[in-house]
């Protein structure tokens, strides 16, 4: 398993990007949107593309806002070929002006064709695209479960291809979080007889207990800038928000509810949201990062809230709704807008232009993980791992 990590994780393609236009140089306006909830997507007309290429094009570009129309229709004509490599061109419609030409090489067709969808979101929208980092293709984590088995933790692309057991523990594992900046990840692993938190590094495979304290640890979150953890421990009673360094040590508590759960940070570092009861009521509360009084967030008409996710823009946080039903649903970090109710699933993780969610969805042992852009409400299945897929976390 080690073995096949270390490829996975640090294979480097050399892509070449060739411009034969430049954007800047054309009269143009480059479509950046006011983002609101239940707006249209933009419509394109793609041509040219089949089979990976093709695929990869329209998941890519479907969960970051776009549709795919008749070139009558299209405000922007998207062409090109996957034969071979992958090149393209992104044109305006009626003016035919073209704004970008790449061509890739060097790469499976899969990458390439990812890195040219993230052309094509900046060239239209003037904002990156989600796709590739600088260690390739943008990863999650996540657990899948097999029927009658305890599950274990996966990594793979944000698409769900290419994924990998990390974990062979045999034991129940659940609520996998990267640590920001690095390839590692904190998990909680019953593989010592308890609901431990491990530290886990996917570049050299070794790993160890950072909260092993009896009774509850769970929901491990890092910091923005990756030097602290917060965590839930019941080792005062009940569960609560705590929070150490990345290595476990200097630990401290914060909160002193009934029931604490799911912590996150702001980006900014300053506060932690998380859910908690308050009069036998489930809400989304935020507390200093170094300690103080609570502040509630309004998620009104969005009962029962929890595994709250603050968007890496600092505006939005996403959340689990139950209700007759789990719903993913979004609020403002100023409550200036009411909440939103988006689709029906569990467990948002945002993406790193905090418009995009993974989440899973689906009925109880048959759960899926979907990608999701939130202001159109357009979402695409990532492709399965057998069994249950739940709990998907972003890389940071």
């Amino acid at each position: 398993m080690k073995s096949q990590l270390l490829s996975l994780l640090t294979l480097t393609c050399a892509i070449m990007a060739v411009p034969t236009v430049r954007a800047d140089d054309l009269d143009i306006t480059v479509q950046h949107n006011h983002l609101q909830f239940g707006q249209a997507p933009i419509p394109i007309a793609l041509s040219g593309f089949t089979g990976t290429g093709l695929e990869v094009l329209k998941f890519d570009l479907t969960v970051q806002g776009f549709s795919f129309v008749t070139p009558d229709k299209a405000a922007y004509l998207v062409h090109g070929s996957d034969a071979g490599d992958v090149s393209g061109t992104v044109a305006i419609a009626g003016g035919k002006q073209v704004i970008l030409s790449r061509s890739y090489n060097g790469a499976s067709i899969r990458r390439e064709a990812h890195a040219f969808a993230d052309e094509v979101v900046q060239a239209i929208t003037g904002k990156p695209g989600i796709a590739e980092t600088r260690g390739g293709v943008a990863k999650i984590a996540f657990k899948a479960q097999y029927p009658g088995g305890a599950g274990e933790i996966y990594m793979a692309d944000f698409d769900g291809f290419g994924a990998q057991e990390v974990t062979s523990d045999r034991a129940i594992v659940a609520k996998p979080a990267w640590q920001t900046g690095r390839l590692a990840l904190y998990y909680t692993s019953y593989a010592r007889g308890n609901p431990d938190i491990f530290y886990h590094s996917l570049t050299t495979g070794q790993r160890r207990v950072v909260a092993g304290y009896s009774g509850l640890n769970t929901s491990a979150a890092t910091s923005p800038d990756g030097s602290q953890l917060a965590m839930v421990l019941s080792r005062a009673g009940s569960p609560n928000i705590w929070v150490s360094n990345f290595d476990g040590k200097g630990l401290r508590r914060l909160t002193t509810g009934l029931e604490d759960s799911s912590p996150c940070w702001s980006p900014d570092g300053q506060w932690i949201c998380f859910a908690t009861k308050d009069h036998a009521r489930r809400r989304l509360a935020k507390i200093p990062a170094g300690g103080g009084p609570i502040e509630y967030i309004s998620t009104a008409g969005t009962p029962n809230p929890t595994e709250p996710d603050w968007s890496p823009d600092g505006k939005w946080i996403a959340y689990t709704s139950q209700g007759s039903e789990f719903d993913i649903c979004v609020a403002a970090v100023d409550g200036s807008i009411r909440p939103q109710d988006l689709v029906a699933g569990q467990n948002p993780s945002w993406a790193g232009n905090s418009r995009t969610l993974v989440f899973n969805r689906g009925p109880e042992g048959r759960q899926t993980l979907s990608v999701l852009d939130v202001f159109t409400k357009q979402y695409k299945d990532c492709h399965r791992v057998a069994g249950s897929c739940s709990q998907p976390a972003w890389a940071k």
